[in-house]
């Protein structure tokens, strides 16, 4: 194996405990600047240990799926990322129920999640016919039929 840090061996106590957290609960953990942990947390997940999920102050971390697997834990890794998909649809069709439109800039916000992951969550939902594309470039947005 290879050597690992003790701040690395807490993150992922703590994430397998607590299955998602968020930068300032970790730093908190580790009693580190958030710079600090970022950095740390950022090398995890370049190491393939830790997935990160949503932008800025809404990224969360979890561990990833080949962590879950070699516990022998995978469906447990598909129950914590499931959930996360399932709640952003919901929160995405409420939000286009109740203002009657959504574009892919309001998903990012409302999800805290990268513009790409906006635009699948989007078209998933167009795909299941829960929601229409109207328009098309920067005008284009999304309806409930």
């Amino acid at each position: 194996g290879i050597p690992i840090q003790i701040e690395s061996l807490i993150v992922l106590a703590r994430l397998r405990k607590e299955r998602r957290l968020d930068l300032p609960t970790l730093a908190n953990a580790l009693q580190r600047e958030e710079s600090s942990a970022r950095a740390l947390l950022e090398r995890l997940v370049e190491a393939g240990l830790v997935e990160a999920y949503g932008i800025k102050k809404g990224r969360t971390y979890t561990l990833s799926a080949r962590v879950y697997r070699e516990l022998g834990q995978s469906f447990d890794y598909i129950r914590q990322a499931g959930f996360n998909l399932i709640q952003q649809e919901q929160m995405v069709l409420q939000y286009a129920q109740k203002h009657g439109r959504i574009t892919r800039k309001e998903t990012v916000e409302l999800c805290r999640v990268s513009e790409d992951q906006a635009s699948r969550i989007l078209r998933k939902l167009d795909g299941k016919g829960k929601l229409k594309l109207i328009g098309k470039g920067r005008g284009a947005h999304y309806r409930v039929p």
